[in-house]
């Protein structure tokens, strides 16, 4: 095999077109046998196996620098680079990142897991390059999804503007060109490539613009011709505006074209350039080509048959929100729902099934999605947000200003909120509590199953007095075949006492619920008697209950699916009279760091959140009362 020959790019550069072409497919194959087994962004990468070959093959890597945007198209890039072996521990414990990572290779420039940030990096890297006086090329990769993300244009404006040398590569996997107009434009791409066009532009542009009087129109003139014939031929010319000379489109599968284009452009010195390649997500494998949102991001699944290999059971909370708000929106027509290009995985695909008019999906643009649902819900519409809870960060500014201060009635719901095992730091919602919890006029609810969250949403739908947010996390709700045509009682403000004892007062948010259950249950079978607080409303905030359980017992925890710093736990604590604040024994989250990949178990094993760890802790802490 030549994979097996292969180990780092050096090792590319000695192959033969038919050689690589093969290797592409052999790659592909191991990616196909781990990830199905691992799960994984699958289809992204099948799609951009060619690519990442071609990209190593022409420049000199890791001195040049090539940056992923969102990097879930980076396997075959982590293949190529040293991590061949390891690649079959990807997105496990203690195992490889998912995502682009500098602590794991020299071939990973930047950590990146969100998306949209791929030109901005390179426009810093080039100016940092320039202005320390190195030589060495920049590749920013981005996706046509990523490129929905504001943030993509912001860097291209800047990157036109100081027209710093550095090559964008749009990885466009949506679009298609006809066989007609390809073979046209490939046949101009390859001109004005070329080395003798290029330096023949360049100079004549230099003469005539030097012509006094004349020269600056002439010029100017020209430059528009060459423009608008480009743009007849091309569909570039938007990025010709910004600055950025453009190139493509070219077939991303064609290993001679891609090799071709990247050589010539790689020495065209004069600026940004912009070179457009077209790939098919899921490339290779019939199941992610037919199905790319599934295979997207992917649990581990059956090669043959490309069905998953989870068992069915518990609705997801995903789930419930979807079905819940899709009868919602039968009875109410002023009822929306808006997500950043997340409709399935936020569950509202059965949403759009019954309301396609009312479901908006915005793109990559987390900031649009807050502020266009703030002005419809000032506009008398009912609009629930549905973004992953890392993604909202992104958004933080827009719910402040635009939703909270003018105490607009939009409906956060924050999904997958607290750890989300296999994608790691860049994805985990740990941020959340501490971000909305400290925004005034938000009401925050923090459900524990898949009723509660029912319950939730038909009060969100009621209030109309101000904003509301909902987290939830990922995985199990639960609950199976959960009725969702009514709703059961919801009292924001009041939490549930599950349990009462006079030992250890615990009290828990969300998820952790849970595990506070199973803390109760070894602590009874040693004789410590406990009392278990179901939080539910973070915002407003039960401090009567909670201050009545402390007082009943020797002592008390908070656990949070989130980070101790800026968590309910802390809040908790500063709110308590000096009496009871000695009675805290510790706060259950996570500390000051940023939380790696592994399942949901193996990490709160890891960080000692887990019930035997939890109720270990407390009869060492009571024991030193």
């Amino acid at each position: 095999m030549i994979l097996d020959k292969v180990n780092y790019p050096a090792d590319i550069k000695k192959l033969s077109l038919v050689e690589l072409e093969e290797l592409a497919r052999e790659i592909r194959h191991y990616m196909l046998q781990v990830v199905s087994e691992t799960g994984g962004h699958l289809a992204s990468s099948l799609g951009a196996v060619e690519l990442t070959i071609a990209l190593h093959y022409v420049f000199n890597t890791p001195e040049d620098k090539i940056i992923w945007d969102v990097g879930h198209q980076a396997y075959s890039h982590k293949i190529l680079t040293g991590r061949k072996e390891k690649f079959k521990t990807i997105r496990r414990f203690g195992g490889l990142s998912g995502f682009p990572k500098r602590k794991e290779s020299p071939y990973d420039s930047y950590d990146v897991g969100h998306s949209s940030t791929s030109i901005s990096l390179a426009v810093g890297e080039a100016a940092g390059r320039d202005l320390l006086q190195r030589d060495y090329k920049i590749v920013a990769v981005i996706g046509d999804g990523s490129l929905t993300g504001g943030m993509a244009f912001e860097g291209l404006n800047h990157l036109g503007h100081i027209g710093k040398d550095v090559i964008v590569v749009l990885n466009d996997n949506e679009q298609s060109i006809s066989e007609n107009v390809g073979a046209l434009s490939r046949y101009l791409t390859e001109m004005i490539s070329g080395s003798l066009y290029n330096t023949f532009r360049k100079k004549s542009m230099k003469f005539v613009k030097g012509i006094p009087i004349i020269g600056k129109p002439i010029f100017e003139f020209a430059y528009r011709a060459i423009a608008s014939f480009k743009n007849f031929i091309i569909p570039g010319q938007l990025f010709e505006d910004m600055g950025l000379r453009y190139f493509g489109p070219v077939d991303g599968h064609n290993l001679s074209e891609l090799i071709k284009i990247f050589d010539r452009v790689k020495d065209i010195n004069s600026g940004p350039k912009l070179v457009h390649v077209l790939t098919k997500k899921g490339r290779g494998f019939v199941h992610a080509e037919t199905d790319p949102c599934t295979f997207h991001g992917t649990g581990p699944f059956d090669i043959e048959t490309g069905h998953s290999k989870k068992k069915g059971g518990e609705e997801s909370f995903s789930s419930v929100v979807g079905r819940t708000l899709a009868h919602i929106a039968k009875l109410d027509d002023t009822v929306v729902a808006v997500t950043a290009a997340m409709k399935e995985g936020t569950g509202l695909a059965v949403f759009e099934d019954v309301a396609p008019d009312r479901l908006f999906d915005v793109g990559i643009a987390e900031q649009h999605a807050v502020t266009f649902s703030a002005a419809m819900a000032s506009s008398g519409l009912k609009p629930f947000v549905s973004i992953y809870s890392t993604f909202y960060q992104r958004a933080y500014d827009q719910i402040i200003h635009d939703v909270a201060i003018m105490n607009l009635p939009v409906r956060f719901l924050i999904d997958r909120a607290g750890i989300v095992g296999d994608d790691g730091e860049t994805h985990h919602g740990l941020f959340d509590i501490s971000m909305f919890r400290n925004v005034p006029n938000i009401e925050f609810f923090a459900p524990s199953n898949g009723e509660e969250l029912r319950n939730a949403i038909y009060y969100a739908w009621n209030r109309n007095d101000g904003p509301t947010a909902i987290r939830y996390p990922r995985g199990s709700s639960l609950t199976i075949g959960l009725d969702v045509t009514k709703a059961g009682s919801f009292f924001p403000g009041k939490a549930k006492i599950l349990s009462k004892g006079k030992d250890v007062a615990i009290i828990a948010v969300g998820d952790m619920l849970g595990v506070a259950i199973k803390t109760e249950e070894i602590l009874k079978a040693k004789g410590i008697e406990a009392t278990v607080i179901n939080l539910l409303s973070i915002k407003p905030l039960d401090t009567e209950t909670i201050i009545e359980a402390i007082k009943s017992c020797r002592g008390f925890i908070t656990m949070e699916n989130g980070y101790i710093n800026g968590g309910i736990g802390e809040h908790i604590y500063s709110l308590l009279p000096a009496e009871l604040c000695v009675k805290r024994l510790f706060a259950c989250g996570f500390p000051d760091v940023f939380v790696t990949h592994g399942t949901f178990d193996e990490l709160l094993r890891e960080y000692k959140l887990d019930h035997s760890s939890v109720a270990q802790r407390i009869e060492e802490s009571l024991r030193d009362r």
